[in-house]
């Protein structure tokens, strides 16, 4: 069967309009993290590692909540596409419900039981005296991050994704300037430390939710405050939610922890070089925001079509999609390897911990290519319906390999900082190649919606007809 050519300019067009003002939403807050670490750095080396490792606990809680980010753009976007606002209110209500649950969960360890979270990360007992100061602070921004982010989540979804970035932009700027005043103690203000850096980080949270809901309500957006209709929970669709996040959130829940472990491991590497991944984990940002635009753009282009029944336009979208993510990524890391000496010198490094850094940065330059494009499958798959195979997938490599490898190679055999690092992505090459051969075959095309559904049956998948020339013209 002939079709119509691909018209790439359109496709782009669409990528653009969603990637450019999400990655640059990322890049506002990876430009003030760098910021952050910039002005934390002139208190010393043991200040910028625990702050590091608090960012750690912080991601570890994104790992928690993630799984319902990943179930509510499956469901929002379906139901976009296919123009359902009941079906569109009611997967925010659940999704934002089960994040606030999670972060009101850290915000309690962060608050009330911050010294058993640092010493869970790190031996160092400057390190963990430093970051009990600033987890006591930073723990009542995890509600309000984690609220912003459910409202993001909505918008993009939704294609308004312009109002998150201008909510970052004065989280950022906020941020910025009280970390100046608190942090040094300037204006009249007491010098506070890292703990005028936490200070910073609740208020700035709070004034980007703030002009999130005063941009949607100006905008007549008609879904962030359709309070009433996002907790009408009727017709079985909390049971049909959690099916298809279960996967999703085991997925983040195990992965998660996982990371943990390996942070445990990276948390009791000399002090140098703590240091030295504290800065990584600020410059790894900046790769993440440009990739994250794609993946967004990833999961609603085509969890949209999919939902709407176009399932041909879902499929040929998708892997376009991987090859141009990766494209950028490759562009980005060659950027940053470039210009790694004054980035580096700017926020603290030198001697021993520059060095560390600079390795950190070339392994996970190469490394960054393929996890991307693992990554950007996954959302795919995801946004599609298949919330399972990426996640089995990862599970077992996490626990059957990377876990055990890193493990032994830091605690029991105490390899070089580097070399333990760069087991963190030796399962990566391998997951690739399986997920390109899922990704051709088409079956992780699975509706939640009507529409999408009664499409499924006239879709002629590439591994039932052999016919992939059908879907690449």
């Amino acid at each position: 069967m002939q079709t119509e050519k691909f018209n790439w300019w359109d496709f782009l067009t669409k990528v653009a309009v969603i990637a450019i003002p999400v990655a640059l939403q990322n890049l506002l807050t990876t430009t003030g993290s760098m910021i952050d670490t910039m002005m934390i750095a002139s208190l010393g080396t043991t200040q910028i590692g625990a702050v590091g490792l608090c960012a750690q606990f912080s991601s570890l809680m994104f790992s928690g909540y993630w799984g319902f980010v990943g179930g509510g753009m499956l469901f929002i976007s379906q139901y976009w596409g296919a123009k359902d606002e009941k079906g569109i209110n009611r997967s925010y209500g659940i999704t934002l419900t089960c994040m606030m649950t999670v972060a009101t969960c850290f915000c309690i360890m962060a608050t009330v039981f911050p010294e058993y979270v640092m010493r869970l990360y790190t031996d160092k007992e400057a390190i963990q005296r430093i970051g009990v100061e600033y987890l006591r602070i930073a723990g009542f921004s995890y509600p309000l991050m984690v609220f912003s982010m459910a409202m993001a989540v909505m918008l993009r979804c939704t294609e308004r994704v312009r109002l998150p970035l201008y909510g970052s932009v004065a989280s950022v700027a906020t941020n910025i300037v009280l970390n100046y005043v608190l942090i040094f103690g300037h204006f009249g203000f007491p010098a506070l430390g890292v703990r005028g850096a936490a200070l910073a980080t609740v208020i700035a949270q709070a004034v980007g939710i703030l002009v999130i809901a005063v941009l949607a309500k100006a905008n007549g957006h008609p879904y962030v405050f359709a309070v009433k209709e996002h907790f009408d929970w009727s017709d079985g669709i909390v049971p049909a939610y959690f099916k298809k996040c279960l996967p999703i959130l085991a997925n983040e829940v195990l992965i998660g922890v996982g990371n943990m472990m390996i942070n445990v491991v990276l948390g009791r590497q000399p002090e140098e070089a703590i240091a030295a991944l504290a800065v990584f984990r600020t410059l790894e940002g900046l790769v993440i925001g440009f990739f994250a635009g794609f993946s967004n753009a990833s999961s609603i282009l085509v969890g949209k079509e999919v939902g709407a029944g176009n399932l041909r336009t879902a499929y040929v979208r998708a892997w376009r999609l991987v090859y141009l993510c990766q494209g950028f990524i490759a562009f980005i890391g060659v950027l940053l390897i470039a210009l790694h000496t004054p980035i580096l010198s700017i926020m603290g490094m030198k001697g021993e911990s520059f060095r560390i850094a600079f390795g950190l940065v070339l392994i996970y330059v190469v490394a960054a290519i393929i996890r991307m494009g693992n990554w950007v499958q996954n959302d795919t798959y995801r946004a599609a319906g298949d919330a399972v195979y990426g996640t089995v997938l990862e599970i077992i490599f996490m626990w059957v390999m990377l876990v055990p490898l890193v493990w032994l190679c830091g605690m029991t055999w105490h390899l070089p900082t580097l070399f333990v690092f760069a087991c963190c992505y030796s399962d990566e090459p391998i997951r690739y190649i399986l997920m390109q051969i899922h990704l051709f075959r088409g079956t992780w095309i699975k509706p939640v919606t009507p529409e999408g559904k009664a499409a499924l049956a006239q879709f002629p998948l590439p591994r039932h007809k052999g016919k992939t020339k059908e879907f690449e013209t």
